[in-house]
This record gives C-alpha cells, sequence and structure tokens, in this order.
C-alpha cells in the first residue's frame, strides 16, 4: 500500500461496510469485474519512458563552486554535468 498523507482518515470495517452498502444502492454506480476492470484499464504506461541509456549511480566528492555553477542552471543539471563531462573526454582522450 502507498504511504499515506499525514491526517488521512481510513475507515473502520463498519465504516466501510456502511459506505460499501450506500454504493450499491445508489442506481449510478457499479462495481467492475475483474474482467471490466481489464478492459478499461489504462494501456499507456505513464511517466518517464524507460531510457535507452542506463546511467551508473555513484557518489562522488566535487568543489562546491562547480556543483553550485551547475545548480544554478536548474532542472537537469546533473545532465549537463555528464555532457561537460563528456566532452571532456571527447576532447582529452586517454593515452593508451
Amino acid at each position: 500500500m502507498p504511504k499515506l498523507k499525514a491526517g488521512t482518515i481510513i475507515p473502520t470495517p463498519e465504516e466501510d461496510a456502511i459506505i460499501q452498502k450506500g454504493i450499491a444502492q445508489d442506481p449510478e454506480t457499479w462495481l467492475l469485474t475483474d474482467e471490466e476492470w481489464e478492459q478499461v484499464k489504462p494501456t499507456v504506461r505513464i511517466g518517464r519512458p524507460p531510457s535507452e541509456v542506463t546511467k551508473e549511480r555513484i557518489t562522488i566528492r566535487l568543489s562546491r563552486d562547480v556543483v553550485t555553477q551547475f545548480r544554478a542552471t536548474g532542472s537537469g543539471w546533473q545532465t549537463r554535468m555528464d555532457a561537460a563531462l563528456r566532452q571532456f573526454i571527447q576532447e582529452h582522450p586517454l593515452a593508451h
């Protein structure tokens, strides 16, 4: 079950039974069967699509001024930092 917001009130089983009875008596509501639910569930994935290139999570210590400069550019600063590092390794290939 997902974490609930502070102050969320969960009905007791007795209260839930009363709520469910009210729902059952309302002619404008109905319960979907498992088969009906499968037909109406969204078929699209909500959220960011999976990336073709996954990145490795690491811990790195950087100078505060460097991090401050990148963070000041706003959302996506880590991606821009990755691009800057990628540009550096292209311009400064390792000597084999």
